[in-house]
């Protein structure tokens, strides 16, 4: 995938979760994996579509959230979609339920990445958007990509001048 100078490899990317939810804030978790899990995510095979986050008696989980299986695991492989648990802070889990139980927020994977040999999701705290959020965004995007390229044509012609 896509290596940053940062020091960390983008493996996966929920784009999905981006344009259906407004995200207001964003953490970073580490996860429990098997041998096999972080091979398979190492080879960016991982998908975080229809994937979402939940807190459990203390507890953050990932649901949903695919990593298929390493070829060469063989017998010692795992299940594509188990549940698998988040590493945060304390108080970044009672932050989380509290603002969970509120009506409308939800926890959504933003993105996969490696970052010092460990395998980190980001996640969302977000709204969900209605569809009229969703036009009044397309058609913003639409309106500045016209606005830039009238810039560009002005500029090239002035060039040529």
């Amino acid at each position: 995938m896509s290596k940053s100078n940062d020091g960390f490899q983008v493996k996966a990317t929920n784009r999905k979760a981006l344009r259906d939810y407004e995200v207001e804030e964003r953490f970073e978790a580490g996860l429990v994996l098997t041998g096999s899990e972080i091979k398979s995510i190492r080879e960016g095979r991982a998908s975080l579509v229809d994937s979402y986050g939940a807190i459990e008696g203390g507890e953050a989980f990932v649901y949903g959230m695919n990593i298929p299986p390493y070829a060469q695991a063989s017998y010692f492989g795992h299940e594509p979609t188990r549940t698998r648990k988040l590493l945060l802070h304390k108080d970044q889990i009672k932050r989380l339920t509290g603002k969970i139980s509120e009506r409308g927020y939800t926890l959504v994977p933003i993105r996969l990445y490696i970052r010092d040999g460990r395998a980190k999701l980001e996640l969302g705290l977000g709204r969900g958007r209605h569809k009229y959020d969703k036009r009044r965004e397309m058609a913003e995007r639409d309106a500045n990509r016209e606005i830039a390229k009238a810039e560009r044509r002005k500029l090239r012609t002035v060039a040529e001048r």
